[in-house]
């Protein structure tokens, strides 16, 4: 008998192997064939990938299923934009409370040690201790609310993190955080300067660089 817990379960696998980059653009994920490898019914595991898509992961397509969708420049912005608002709106909450900030730094001293201990971490683990280090920044503001509006954007990050990952490694990524952790401790308009540059300047644009890549190779490739 399938338990209640069973499309928790198949999403958390399949999770896992998106944050991997395990399936790539483009892969559509059947029904029966997932039913088969999970040996569920296909209820179940349509609810497993409403799951998925509700966090992001999955791209559900009506009468077509779900499917890992592209790399695009509106959506780059699109969680971006959604990023800065909820980030830099914790961080300036968080610094006119006078809030503790050593959460953030411990963070990066978990990726420091990461990067020390394990050149090439695995993928999904670089992703899940860099984004602690911005979870703790929202945290820090003390606000429940936007920090649970954080938490919905949180896997889709990471999703679109694999794009990037022939451009950053445990040792580039621990570097950068350092420089921001040092700057969050000055004052406010240096470390809300210094948050955006981290957002954009490394984040969005090594996304939209990684997009360009792709798009030339497709043109190359003539698709």
């Amino acid at each position: 008998m399938v338990g209640p817990a069973a499309p928790e379960r198949i999403a958390a696998v399949v999770r896992g192997e998106l944050l991997d980059g395990a399936h790539p653009v483009g892969t559509r994920f059947r029904e029966e064939d997932l039913a088969e490898r999970f040996d569920v019914g296909r209820h179940t595991v349509r609810s497993a990938l409403r799951l998925l898509a509700e966090r992001g992961l999955l791209l559900h397509e009506r009468h077509r299923g779900a499917v890992v969708a592209p790399l695009s420049r509106a959506r780059i912005d699109e969680i971006f934009d959604y990023r800065k608002v909820l980030e830099l709106g914790a961080l300036r909450m968080a610094l006119d409370r006078g809030a503790d900030l050593t959460p953030v730094h411990a963070e990066v001293e978990r990726l420091d040690a990461l990067a020390e201990r394990t050149p090439r971490p695995s993928w999904r683990k670089l992703t899940e201790v860099h984004g602690a280090i911005h979870r703790a920044i929202v945290a820090a503001a003390g606000n429940a609310h936007v920090l649970d509006s954080y938490h919905r954007c949180e896997d889709e990050v990471r999703l679109l993190q694999a794009f990037v990952r022939p451009d950053f490694d445990a040792a580039a990524m621990a570097a950068i955080h350092r420089r921001l952790v040092v700057k969050l401790g000055l004052d406010g308009e240096t470390a809300t300067d210094a948050l955006t540059e981290d957002i954009d300047r490394t984040g969005r644009a090594a996304l939209l660089t990684a997009l360009h890549r792709a798009e030339e190779s497709a043109h190359r490739l003539g698709r």
